[in-house]
């Protein structure tokens, strides 16, 4: 099984699909491509019919999309253990998955994930507005699984909803008292730090995603 993803310091989608697979322990090969360079396309372009990432393939299968593979893994190898047991509580961990998936627009455009800087942008009303729903999201889910996951167990919402934890850490936004709980959980998750550590090596720059000033 090989799994194509982008930068670790910037790419967001990559990370989702990573997190999961790395998080249940799935015996997967890593094929790391730099970003919007020519052999980014090439190289995908050999493989998939849509030349982005991250993109999966098994046993002749292609799979794209973060939450598509996150979906497929969950399928095929983890006997549904990623999405909570609960048909009532699956089914808002689905919602608030495909509410990250299509959703907070103004906030991942101009926060974009940079695991490498510490920074200050000023936002729009609407990014504000994104993280407010982003406070009140992990604030609900505190309440009902106090110092724990968004539902207990690690799920796919919780790969789901990472790359957005590292942005409000570059970007030093300040959550409540229980959001900050749940992010600070998220950040110390031992899966996540390999992740971030990889990132910190990493010396390509993605012009596009180098917002705001240095702090």
């Amino acid at each position: 099984m090989q799994l194509f993803i982008g930068n670790k310091n910037y790419s967001t989608w990559s990370l989702r699909a990573w997190y999961l697979m790395s998080k249940f322990n799935m015996d997967f090969t890593e094929e790391q491509l730099v970003l919007d360079t020519p052999e980014f396309y090439k190289t995908l372009s050999t493989r998939f019919d849509v030349q982005k990432v991250p993109a999966l393939i098994d046993d002749g299968l292609h799979v794209w999309d973060s939450l598509a593979i996150c979906e497929y893994i969950n399928d095929a190898y983890l006997a549904g253990s990623a999405w909570p047991k609960d048909i009532a509580q699956r089914a808002k961990a689905r919602s608030l998955s495909a509410e990250m998936h299509s959703g907070f627009i103004a906030l991942r455009n101009e926060m974009p994930m940079n695991i490498r800087a510490t920074r200050f942008v000023e936002l729009s009303d609407t990014a504000k507005n994104d993280i407010t729903r982003i406070d009140e999201i992990f604030t609900q889910q505190q309440a009902d699984y106090p110092n724990a996951w968004l539902f207990g167990e690690f799920s796919i919402v919780d790969a789901v909803y990472a790359p957005i934890v590292l942005r409000l850490k570059t970007y030093q936004i300040n959550l409540s008292e229980a959001a900050t709980r749940y992010t600070e959980q998220v950040i110390n998750c031992p899966v996540l730090q390999s992740w971030i550590k990889q990132a910190l090596t990493e010396t390509d720059i993605v012009e596009c995603d180098e917002a705001g000033v240095d702090v």
